[in-house]
């Protein structure tokens, strides 16, 4: 427990600096990378192979280029529009593959190599833009998805009965989840009532947004899960003491940052600045 502590604590530290800490873009930037780089290195773990042992030159070549991917989308916004458009149809067709699992996992196969690189270099550039258009927005999608998380697992534990996705994620019911999605909207409404100055239609689109978010992150969750499960794996990595790997942490993230990005960015088309 101490050991998870200490890592939790030094991971909150990093993250702030370099979201407070300086207006320099590049600790931001280059913390994004190096998270894209040892995310797509757990990935490669969890693919499909005729061989289960990882050749690891080969995983780090698929991180290395996860993160030159990512680089080159961050510097380049266009291409992390097309990252986000990617990503959020790839979270649209696992929500059949989480509820069709273990009866079909046709999804499990080479492609994810594919899918991995975009999942990852949309959600490293969903969350470099989001600081970009005020770090309090950052920490608002973090608090959306540290609230759903939290919240469902006290709730979950206490009063969790019903299986949400028992053959992905055992211990997750749906007692925690309406606990998750609870919690976070208290978030949301706490953040309309005392630092939004908008109109109710306005407010009635943010809260949409917000509520797609809570529940992406939940979905990013059960896919790593099931993802892990198909492969035999129970963390994607140690490089985390006391909580297993990167994937293992930004897995709400991987699905939650695209869409609330690609949302902020849908609501100023549409001339509501947030």
């Amino acid at each position: 427990m101490l050991e998870r502590i200490i890592t939790a604590l030094v991971l909150v530290a990093v993250v702030l600096s370099c979201m407070f800490a300086t207006q320099s873009h590049y600790p931001m930037f280059i913390l994004m990378v190096v998270a894209a780089g040892v995310a797509g290195y757990e990935w490669f773990k969890l693919m499909p192979r005729k061989i289960k042992k990882v050749f690891k030159p080969a995983a780090w070549a698929y991180g290395a280029l996860t993160a030159t991917l990512s680089a080159l989308a961050l510097y380049y916004s266009d291409v992390a529009l097309l990252l986000w458009s990617a990503s959020i149809l790839t979270w649209i067709l696992s929500v059949y593959w989480v509820k069709s699992y273990p009866d079909y996992d046709g999804w499990y196969n080479v492609t994810l190599n594919i899918i991995g690189i975009v999942l990852i270099s949309a959600a490293v550039t969903a969350i470099y833009s989001v600081w970009e258009s005020s770090p309090w927005w950052l920490m608002y999608l973090f608090l959306l998805v540290w609230g759903a998380d939290s919240g469902a697992y006290f709730v979950g534990r206490k009063f969790g009965r019903k299986k949400l996705a028992p053959s992905v994620s055992p211990n997750k019911s749906v007692e925690g989840l309406y606990g998750g999605i609870v919690t976070s909207m208290l978030i949301v409404i706490t953040v309309e009532l005392l630092y939004l100055n908008m109109t109710i239609a306005e407010h009635i689109l943010f809260l949409i947004l917000s509520v797609l978010t809570v529940f992406s992150s939940v979905l990013g969750d059960l896919f790593e899960s099931m993802i892990k499960r198909r492969a035999g794996i129970k963390d994607s990595g140690r490089i985390l003491p006391g909580h297993g790997g990167v994937l293992d942490r930004i897995d709400s993230l991987l699905a939650a940052a695209p869409i609330f990005a690609a949302g902020m960015y849908a609501l100023k088309l549409i001339g509501v600045d947030l």
